[in-house]
């Protein structure tokens, strides 16, 4: 008896695989989550072979696989999200050093469930194949732990079924598709818990554990009649300080809506616990796809892609007060001291400061001093308080030994990080090639946190940032969303 079942006809491998991650969710939850994560993978990757309205990415691996907007735009932002939740879970199981808990191995193979059935739903070349429109996950089905001597001969028996099957290699049809859309989905995909287990999965990796009542719903007092006649409300998520003061908020809302619809009931909620405890909170909003920031003292709302670390978030809010207007300081000549550098690093910083633009592109002639006014320019945030980290991305390895070696002549007192090199990533400047920070922008610690989140660096420069590389920057400015970028 297994909730996959519907797969054994049409897809006896994914079946075998799906039913192993199955069994194993009680038993060994650390194992569920991997064979979970696995069977996502051959999946989508079926997916990118058979259906070939999918456009492939510029990446061969999961997370830009289920990240590829095609994919997204065939099967819906709830099952990407879900898709998600799998892949996230499934690295943490691996990477994470403590005990992977059974009902979050339950949880995932769930949301494994939810996936499979709409690819069997949407790919079924047989109408008699298709799974029951009333098909429902059943976690009573799970099996309880056995014996290690019956689990393991067990075991070897599905890999050695599993291995007898080859891989699927007929393409869909344009027929195939056609009645699909025709065909009503009536089956309940429950985006409720897929919102809020990737929300938690996001959060967990910024290190928020959750483990406190006053960290979900938490109740508030004071909000307008117009928004709640009773005048109070529950936060969805707050995020605490140790001093017992808000950091943040989370407002979530529904998978399938706009995250923008959260942002005005947010803005109730932060201004009902700046009134409770005298400091204003960091506002993010999210339907569990789309998470944007706000610290709307300071900065318009931006997207990011995860949530920021209690020392980031303290960071962001001691710069209310700590940061220092850039016009007043002065620019270092003796890094930068020509009248035009000073004039863009100025007109930089005015974009900056005054428009509130999180982007600005220099243009230079070769030889003019780029990477002396890159510098200079660092030089005045570090100075105001605007940036603590900076990350300067080159697309050939040459290019970052030389940025290297120019900050640390030009900036002796910030520690530079060649990333291509050093282990030790206690810095200030980063340099890297785009190839390589792609390759670590995933790292978890041993602490099963990400090595480098959305807040860890606060301006990103881009050498060179020609059609080469935009496509790779793309995928790193979206992972990791700085305060400014140049």
């Amino acid at each position: 008896m297994s909730n996959f079942g519907f797969l054994r006809a049409e897809w006896p491998a994914l079946h075998a695989e799906a039913v192993r991650a199955e069994r194993l969710a009680v038993a060994d939850p650390r194992a569920s989550c991997f064979y979970a994560r696995r069977v996502l993978e051959l999946t989508v990757t079926w997916l990118f072979q058979a259906d070939g309205s999918l456009q492939r990415p510029y990446r061969e691996d999961l997370a830009a696989m289920i990240a590829e907007p095609t994919l997204v735009r065939v099967a819906g932002p709830g099952i990407r999200a879900k898709m998600d939740v799998i892949r996230r879970q499934g690295n943490t199981a691996v990477h994470r050093n403590g005990p992977v808990a059974p009902n979050d191995a339950v949880r995932v193979v769930a949301e494994l469930f939810h996936v499979l059935y709409w690819v069997a739903r949407t790919y079924s070349r047989d109408p008699a194949d298709l799974p029951a429109a009333g098909l429902a996950f059943d976690p009573a089905v799970i099996p309880r732990p056995v014996p290690a001597g019956v689990r393991l001969a067990k075991q070897a028996e599905l890999k050695a079924q599993a291995e007898k099957y080859a891989a699927q290699d007929a393409a869909l049809r344009a027929e195939i598709k056609a009645a699909d859309e025709a065909r009503p989905d009536t089956h309940h995909y429950d985006e409720a818990q897929t919102r809020t287990l990737i929300i938690d999965l996001r959060l967990k990796e910024a290190g928020w554990a959750l483990d406190q009542p006053q960290d979900r719903e938490y109740p508030v007092t004071g909000m307008p009649v117009s928004a709640s006649p009773s005048g109070t409300g529950k936060v969805d998520y707050v995020l605490w300080d140790d001093d017992g003061k808000p950091l943040a908020l989370v407002e979530a809302k529904r998978t399938t809506r706009d995250p923008q619809q959260g942002r005005h009931q947010a803005k109730l909620y932060a201004d009902c616990l700046e009134a409770q405890f005298g400091q204003r909170p960091v506002i993010f909003y999210t339907n569990g796809y789309h998470t944007h920031l706000w610290d709307d003292l300071n900065y318009p709302p931006r997207e990011v892609q995860g949530f920021y670390t209690k020392d980031e978030l303290r960071l962001l809010i001691q710069r209310r007060a700590s940061r220092l207007t850039l016009a007043t300081l002065p620019i270092n000549e003796q890094i930068a001291g020509r009248r035009y550098q000073s004039h863009a690093i100025r007109r930089i910083a005015e974009a900056f400061e005054n428009d509130a633009q999180r982007h600005a592109l220099l243009v230079m002639a070769t030889g003019a001093g780029k990477t002396r006014t890159v510098i200079a320019l660092t030089d005045l945030m570090m100075r105001a308080n605007w940036a603590k980290r900076v990350l300067f991305l080159a697309d050939r390895k040459a290019l970052v030994i030389q940025a290297a070696d120019a900050f640390k002549q030009h900036l002796p007192n910030a520690p530079v990080v060649n990333l291509l090199t050093d282990k030790d990533l206690s810095g200030r400047v980063f340099v890297s090639t785009c190839p390589t920070l792609l390759n670590m922008i995933n790292d978890m610690d041993g602490s099963g946190l990400r090595r480098f989140g959305p807040g860890y660096f606060d301006m990103i420069v881009v050498d060179e940032a020609h059609r080469s590389i935009y496509q790779k920057y793309g995928a790193i400015s979206t992972t990791s969303t700085p305060c400014s970028s140049a």
